[in-house]
C-alpha cells in the first residue's frame, strides 16, 4: 500500500506525530483540525467563527492536494457541547452543496476550543 502525506502551509502545524492529510487507495484523509489560526494560534470566541476557521484550515489541506469541499464524502465533527449544534450547523452548511457528505457529530471533551473536524475526500480520476 502506498500512502502519501500532504502538508499545507496555510494550516496550523501538527501538534504531534501526525500528518495534515494522507492519500491512500483513492481517498484523502485529514487529521482533525481545531480552530487555531495558522499564523497566530489564536482561537475565536464564537462557535461560528471557530467553525469558519476550522473549515479554512481544512480547505488549505484539501487545496494542497488539489481537492475542494466538493470532493468530500465524510466528515466527523466534535463539539465541546451539543448545545452548539444549531450555530455550528449554520456555519458548516455554507461550505457544502448537495449531495452533502455524510457526517457524524459527537460531543467531546476538547482542549480550550469548541469544534474539531476531520474529513475524507474521494480523489477524482486524473487528480
Amino acid at each position: 500500500m502506498t500512502r502519501n502525506a500532504v502538508t499545507a502551509a496555510g494550516a496550523p502545524a501538527p501538534g504531534g506525530p501526525y500528518s495534515h492529510g494522507v492519500e491512500a487507495h483513492g481517498f484523502f484523509y485529514t487529521a482533525g483540525f481545531s480552530p487555531h489560526h495558522p499564523e497566530t494560534g489564536e482561537v475565536a470566541e464564537t462557535i461560528t467563527a471557530q467553525t469558519q476557521q476550522v473549515m479554512a484550515n481544512l480547505e488549505a489541506v484539501l487545496s494542497a492536494r488539489g481537492l475542494t469541499f466538493d470532493d468530500v464524502v465524510k466528515t466527523t465533527v466534535h463539539l465541546s457541547s451539543l448545545e452548539h449544534f444549531a450555530e455550528f450547523n449554520e456555519a458548516y452548511q455554507a461550505y457544502f452543496t448537495p449531495p452533502y457528505p455524510v457526517r457524524t457529530t459527537v460531543g467531546s471533551e476538547l482542549m480550550g476550543f469548541d469544534v474539531e473536524i476531520d474529513l475524507v475526500a474521494a480523489i477524482p480520476d486524473g487528480k
